[in-house]
Order: C-alpha cells, then structure tokens, then sequence
C-alpha cells in the first residue's frame, strides 16, 4: 500500500518527468502488473518515465530505451533491439513450459493472459 500511494503522490500536478525507483518492489503479481499499466498510460500521454528496476522483465515491457549499470557505472544504452543484437542469433529449441507460480496466482485470482499482457486487469 505505502509503494502505491509513493506512485500516487509523484502524479499529483501532472509532472513532464517522472522518476520511478524500484516501483514493483514488494508488490503482489496483480499490483506490479497495475503500476506497469500506470507506467505506460503515463508514456502514452507524453510524460517522461525514469524507471530502475532489478527485475529486466519489467525493463523489456515498459522501456523504450535500456542502460545497463555494472558496478556504479553505465556499460551500455539502449533499445531493447539493439541490445539484443549484441548477442548471437537466437537457436530455436524445444522447451515444455510448466506454469510458474505467478501463473497460478493470476489464474486462481482471475486473471487472464490478455489482461497480463496489457498490463490490466479483469
């Protein structure tokens, strides 16, 4: 409830820029996937969004451009594209994905891939 009400409080007076510090920390699977839905409706209506986060799913859904920090230090910037190209190409395999845990969270609370995917909720 405290992180929720910080997101809050950084909103009042509309700002252009907004800086974000770890926003998802602490959060259940179904406030991460509200405060990512925040985040985006934010960028959509022009504001700027300074994000740090550990949790790189969270850097690849909501982030236009990525710096990776090593050691104090920025080693590399980016776009999720462009980073992915310093690497070699991908090799296709096969792989059986069981659910994960935060899967049946979300189910047996209602929900849905789409609404995880959208960042919303039922």
């Amino acid at each position: 409830m405290r992180r929720r009400l910080d997101i809050a409080m950084s909103l009042v007076g509309s700002p252009p820029v907004i800086f974000l510090d770890e926003p998802t920390t602490g959060l259940d699977p179904q406030a991460r996937l509200e405060v990512w839905a925040t985040v985006r409706t934010l960028a959509e209506n022009g504001t700027t969004v300074l994000l740090t986060t550990q949790y790189l799913d969270e850097a690849e859904q909501l982030a236009d451009r990525i710096a990776i920090l090593h050691q104090g230090r920025i080693i590399v910037e980016d776009t999720l594209e462009g980073l992915k190209k310093l690497l070699p190409p991908a090799e296709v395999t096969y792989v059986e994905k069981q659910p994960s845990l935060e899967d049946v969270f979300l189910a047996l609370t209602g929900e849905t891939d789409a609404d995880r995917s959208k960042g919303t909720r039922p």
